[in-house]
């Protein structure tokens, strides 16, 4: 019986199989990435598709490469009536990329932050909102033509957790739509583009030289999943989870986490070190 092949890797891309899987659009395949050497300790671990697909019972496939040959005959053995990619994390070449017409998810609002960390770089950059495009996936980088498109408010109080709590619950709204209505694409426009670069730990360690807004929009960007950090002297680092802005308009720490250590209060931090801003 047809149904759907979903390819993807991340917890967010994992979020939104589970919403698909409760819905009348259950994946029959999942395609996910090798597992790789993941944390501090670097063990060999499955993707967060993988192991969301296993615990739905869905047959899941961990190709070296989507390309190739094999990985090609599995997907068609599936009979997909549609194919659909999110966070996957590897190139789609052809012939593949021809043999259907792959719905791409991007949470963002294309052509702004096309690639790897849109929703990190809206954050970072202050966008009153962000949200989540459907497309149709070609070689160019999510350059591809949008079948649907929805904003999302950035809210001040927003952090990478919860801002994309929403997009997935967005996501698997407009995928729906788009499953069930069959909707043209429509071509991005050509003004607007802007790209979303990958993220580095130069991006990760806060600049105190730059004005606080900026650096608490990277904090609330980079948490829980990656995590800011402050450079100290001693040539370690000290991990920022929570940061505002005092009444003097100072950045100020609320939760950090030593090199080692647990996350903990600022305040009790400063108990046994020197302050950090």
């Amino acid at each position: 019986m047809p149904g759907l092949v979903y390819l993807g890797t991340s917890a967010f891309a994992a979020g939104v199989l589970r919403d698909l899987a409760d819905g009348p659009h259950r994946p029959v395949l999942v395609v996910t990435r090798p597992d790789a050497k993941q944390g501090r300790g670097r063990r060999l671990g499955p993707p967060p598709v993988a192991v969301t697909a296993r615990e739905l019972g869905i047959d899941v496939i961990q190709p070296a490469s989507v390309n190739d040959d094999e990985a090609r005959a599995q997907i068609a053995a599936a009979k997909p009536d549609a194919v659909v990619l999110c966070a996957f994390g590897a190139l789609v070449k052809e012939p593949l990329l021809s043999d259907y017409d792959i719905l791409n998810v991007h949470p963002s609002l294309l052509p702004r932050w096309r690639g790897a960390a849109p929703v990190e770089r809206a954050m970072m950059a202050g966008d009153a909102q962000t949200g989540v495009s459907i497309m149709r996936l070609v070689a160019e980088l999510d350059a591809g033509p949008v079948y649907a498109q929805k904003p999302e408010p950035i809210l001040p109080t927003d952090d990478y957790a919860s801002l994309t709590a929403r997009l997935r619950d967005l996501t698997a709204q407009l995928l729906t739509f788009v499953l069930e209505t069959h909707p043209a694409p429509e071509p991005q426009p050509e003004d607007g583009v802007t790209y979303a670069d990958k993220l580095t730990a130069e991006d990760r360690t806060l600049d105190l030289t730059r004005a606080p807004e900026e650096n608490v929009r990277i904090v609330r960007a980079l948490h829980p999943h990656i995590g800011a950090r402050i450079a100290l002297p001693s040539g370690d680092f000290l991990g920022v989870q929570e940061a505002s802005i005092d009444l003097e308009g100072r950045l100020e720490l609320l939760t950090v986490q030593p090199s080692g250590g647990r996350p903990m209060a600022y305040s009790e931090y400063l108990k046994g070190h020197s302050p950090a801003v």
